[in-house]
């Protein structure tokens, strides 16, 4: 497994504080309510990888053919793109699955909705001790991470594969304390998303999401030791904007292109499979 270089905290705090608009030119981006119209700019939050690459596709190739006008902000985190779409300083944002944006409406008081699904990136298990989840050794550590729906998510994906089992009804807000069978007797380290991919050294494994992942060096496809199935699978990633905005024009524009034969064809060539495209919900 190729070893990664992982950028000090120090500058994805800068990064963060960048993308969240604290620079030149940052301010509140116009939309449908605000006197916005669809000759305007349309911000959009993204963290880098896959939906940073696939919205820089749609603005170099197709966004100008469209009339559409797309600028990309670039986030380090999973919060801050949406408390940024809520406050009104994004009109969208691409990064993120339902059971994580219906939590965070919930714990958080936000009010965004889905517009449509766009791709998904599938998460995955890493480990550079064993080669198969199953021969974890008992009383293992597996660093798993510590928000409420990625963990859950962490969580079945280790239960499909029998290494634990959970309660018949279990949601997406899984948690450690649902685990009714742990044969291997493994311990869970609960960390931040971002930080998953540098524990691997001190962890017999590490269930990554797929941009951390990527953002790493990591190859869902060749590197993960078990990766999600693409059937049935709920965590599609999706464009979100405030509840009232779905019908702004130039949303609806990012909407088709987002789908469009076009994108899918980027994504099945640059991702091979460790990006999924969805062209329709």
């Amino acid at each position: 497994m190729r070893k990664t270089v992982i950028a000090a905290s120090a500058l994805a705090l800068s990064l963060g504080l960048a993308a969240c608009g604290q620079g030149p030119g940052s301010g509140p981006a116009s939309g449908p309510g605000d006197g916005g119209g669809p000759g305007d700019t349309l911000v959009v939050g993204a963290t880098a990888v896959p939906a940073g690459e696939v919205l820089a596709y749609i603005k170099d190739h197709l966004a100008a053919r469209a009339g559409l006008d797309l600028e990309i902000r670039e986030f380090t985190d999973y919060v801050l793109p949406n408390t940024a779409l809520q406050e009104g300083s994004l009109d969208a944002n691409l990064y993120q699955n339902q059971p994580y944006l219906d939590d965070f409406n919930t714990s958080r008081g936000t009010d965004l909705v889905s517009v449509v699904k766009a791709y998904l990136p599938p998460m995955g298990v890493y480990s550079e001790k064993v080669e198969d989840v199953r021969d974890l050794a008992d009383g293992a550590t597996v660093a798993v991470p510590g928000d409420t729906t990625n963990e859950g998510r962490a969580l079945k994906l280790l239960a499909s594969q029998g290494v634990i089992t959970l309660k018949a009804d279990a949601g997406p807000d899984a948690s450690p304390a649902d685990i009714t069978g742990n044969p291997r007797h493994l311990r869970f380290k609960e960390l931040e998303p971002a930080q998953l991919p540098r524990s691997l050294d001190d962890v017999a494994a590490a269930v990554i999401n797929n941009n951390y992942a990527q953002d790493a060096g990591l190859s869902p496809t060749e590197d993960a030791v078990l990766l999600e199935s693409a059937k049935d699978n709920p965590y599609a990633n999706l464009l979100a904007v405030r509840r009232g905005n779905e019908d702004d024009p130039r949303v609806r524009k990012l909407v088709k292109l987002l789908t469009s034969a076009e994108v899918r064809t980027f994504i099945e060539d640059k991702y091979r499979g460790a990006v999924l495209p969805v062209t329709s919900g």
